[in-house]
């Protein structure tokens, strides 16, 4: 569930993706939609008490960003602030869906698409005015 990257900029940043949750894109992205662009502290906050079923993995990918972005602070012995980051990217992607078939009457069957998605939230530490940390 995780991988950690570096950009062009040289400015830190860590994503984390959940792949085959069993939850619909569309569900998924209404969570994702909310927290983009936010700083990460609120993001969790919003998720935490979102009514939703799709928010528990979304919170879930997000926190693991952040912990992977904690790991490569410490590697680098660079300073880690979580109150300074920013979800810089988040996305949904359509898993594979699983196909079930129900009866009906008379003889006749249904199917039902159990859909799954591939959640994926990037972080980087907040950038100042002057174009540095």
């Amino acid at each position: 569930m995780a991988a950690s990257t570096e950009n062009k900029d040289n400015v830190m940043e860590a994503k984390a993706s959940a792949r085959h949750v069993r939850v619909t894109p569309q569900k998924a992205r209404r969570m994702v939609d909310l927290i983009r662009g936010k700083q990460a502290v609120e993001a969790i906050a919003v998720l935490r008490f979102a009514p939703q079923y799709a928010s528990d993995p979304v919170q879930k990918v997000l926190e693991s960003a952040i912990a992977n972005l904690r790991v490569k602070a410490d590697k680098a012995s660079e300073a880690f602030d979580e109150t300074n980051l920013v979800i810089s990217e988040a996305f949904v992607d359509e898993g594979p869906t699983m196909k079930r078939f129900r009866p009906r009457a008379q003889g006749r069957a249904a199917r039902i698409n159990k859909r799954t998605s591939h959640i994926t939230v990037v972080v980087t530490p907040k950038t100042t005015k002057g174009g540095t940390r």
